[in-house]
């Protein structure tokens, strides 16, 4: 250790250049660490010159690592694992609770597993629950979280991930939005989310409105409104079953059509190998996986002739 503070001009560097590598951005860095972007530029520079080398290359689109960069960054994000696992660990020990940090869609979190959150304590007592919360498409590592929700292509799959679902679409809607619906009583609503394709609405919109009538399409940026906007009867939305089984198992929404859409990806709940073993975390992981097969089988139940089961499975 006395040789390595001799190789650093402080000990604080390490945390200014791992925030900075992470974020690739000395800005966000700076706001991380509640300091100036100046003096986290200044900080880095001075790292530069005293290990004699160039970590980051720097233009005005932004900075990226250099390849001793990304050799630092290697060694310093897995000693911070190292150094975090411990902390939690004494911590645990203090405190008889064992932190589980999800990576999660807001949505996912919002109408799935927030309604059952009791029943994952009652299940896990000794849980203390935090949440990375992803108001749309989920994608990043979780190397800084416990357990993550990714899709993946196919069978493709990385070590310390278990299948959760299918990805399976079908749009949803409020019964009582479905009933005007077919009465003709209710002007067509299409709630989608921002950014993302629009293809699920057109075989709806297809043969289903008299001459005059039009439709409206609403953009919203959070999934997890989307389907709030869906429950409230203001339209039609495209529900993903990883998060709106809960909601078709209740029947507090119905399918708007008669198609399920089975895509090439596959929902992970993704643990990173050296988190693997930790016996809470596994009860956690192995519960979400049961409670997602139960709500495909009571959603066979009420709708047996939809096949939602050999879909999702």
């Amino acid at each position: 250790m006395t040789s390595l503070r001799k190789l650093l001009p402080s000990a604080n560097a390490l945390f200014v250049f791992e925030a900075a590598a992470r974020e690739l951005s000395f800005t966000k860095a700076a706001a991380e660490l509640n300091v100036t972007q100046p003096a986290v530029s200044r900080m880095l520079g001075r790292l530069e010159r005293h290990l004699g080398a160039r970590l980051f290359e720097r233009s005005v689109q932004g900075v990226v690592l250099t390849e001793s960069g990304r050799i630092l960054y290697r060694s310093i994000a897995a000693g911070f694992r190292g150094v975090e696992g411990a902390l939690d660990e004494i911590r645990q020990r203090r405190t008889g609770l064992e932190t589980v940090t999800l990576s999660v869609s807001s949505g996912f979190t919002t109408h799935w597993l927030m309604p059952r959150i009791g029943a994952l304590q009652t299940a896990c007592p000794n849980l203390d629950l935090r949440f990375q919360l992803i108001p749309g498409a989920l994608k990043g590592p979780v190397d800084t979280v416990d357990l993550g929700m990714r899709f993946v292509e196919g069978q493709d799959a990385s070590p310390g991930s278990v299948f959760f679902v299918n990805e399976v679409t079908v749009p949803v809607c409020s019964p009582a939005y479905l009933a005007g619906r077919v009465a003709g009583k209710t002007q067509d609503t299409f709630i989608n989310l921002a950014d993302s394709s629009t293809d699920w609405i057109a075989p709806l919109r297809q043969g289903q409105f008299r001459p005059g009538q039009h439709s409206d399409l609403l953009h919203v940026s959070d999934y997890a409104v989307v389907l709030q906007a869906a429950l409230l009867g203001q339209g039609i939305a495209l529900g993903w079953i990883n998060v709106v089984s809960q909601w078709l198992k209740t029947g507090a929404l119905v399918p708007a059509g008669p198609k399920l859409v089975r895509t090439s990806r596959r929902c992970h709940l993704v643990c990173v190998p050296h988190k693997e073993g930790r016996p809470t975390l596994m009860k956690v992981r192995d519960w979400l996986v049961a409670e997602m097969r139960a709500d495909l089988e009571a959603i066979e139940t009420l709708h047996p002739g939809w096949g939602i089961r050999d879909a999702s499975l």
